[in-house]
């Protein structure tokens, strides 16, 4: 009996193995995250792309942009962070519709607390686990992809 979708097992049996172990390791870097510093992965990438970005402060838009997110999850995100002290929101003096998000003492401190875990489980779940020929490979896989995904239109977010 044929698949109605049309894939074939094999292609279905990889996917089902790449999707399981992104989930698996998307759950451990959570509960390391939060074991460590309280946070979520989520506000980690916030913290982390903060912390990179000259004076430690993004526009809104560019942080959303940055992490591929919609504006309304970067707002929601925002005012979550904002309520604990990770971040703080500043009006843009020279654009009374711009919003920065500034890296707050408390969130760098998060970020600190957390950013070993994350490494660590990352080095040791995936990185560690792979060849330098499969690490080539894999970009190489996700870049076309990445690509593939944009050509399929706008409403698939590429992240």
């Amino acid at each position: 009996m044929s698949d109605p979708t049309g894939l074939d097992p094999a292609d279905w049996s990889m996917w089902r193995a790449f999707s399981g172990m992104r989930e698996a390791l998307d759950r451990a870097l959570e509960q390391r995250v939060q074991r460590d510093a309280g946070i979520s992965t989520a506000d980690f990438d916030v913290l982390r792309t903060l912390a990179a970005a000259d004076g430690r402060q993004l526009r809104a838009g560019a942080l959303a942009e940055s992490l591929a997110w919609e504006k309304s999850r970067i707002s929601h995100q925002v005012r979550r962070m904002a309520d604990r002290g990770l971040v703080i929101r500043a009006d843009c003096p020279t654009d009374a519709r711009g919003t920065w998000v500034v890296l707050a003492p408390a969130g760098a401190e998060a970020l600190a607390a957390a950013s070993c875990g994350y490494v660590d489980v990352l080095r040791r779940a995936f990185f560690d686990e792979l060849s330098p020929a499969e690490k080539r490979a894999l970009q190489a896989v996700s870049q076309r992809a990445r690509e593939a995904i944009r050509g399929v239109g706008s409403e698939v977010p590429v992240g």
